[in-house]
């Protein structure tokens, strides 16, 4: 006889669409941001370069990002930091 897994309540009930309901945030801006070809690009140059080093799929586990400089390289870098760096009044913090 198979059981079945209860199935999670989510507290709070959002009924927006789109929208991720143990949060609320609506992530359709999102999406269409990393859509845009400039977005796409960025992330296949990024993975590009990590197949290169031969460090795809590794980063995670290692904890380090591949991070655009301003002179165009791409380094090596703590996740946290690289992420950590948002840019402020809409100037980048490249590295």
């Amino acid at each position: 006889m198979k059981r079945e897994m209860p199935k999670n309540k989510i507290v709070g009930k959002n009924t927006a669409p789109k929208t991720n309901k143990a949060t609320g945030r609506d992530y359709s801006y999102e999406k269409k941001y990393q859509a845009t070809p400039e977005r796409v690009k960025y992330r296949s140059e990024l993975n590009k370069e990590a197949r290169k080093r031969k460090i795809y799929g590794k980063r995670n586990a290692s904890g380090v990002d591949l991070s655009h400089t301003k002179s165009g390289k791409m380094v090596l870098e703590k996740s946290s930091a690289n992420r950590a760096r948002n840019g402020r009044n809409g100037k980048t913090t490249k590295k």
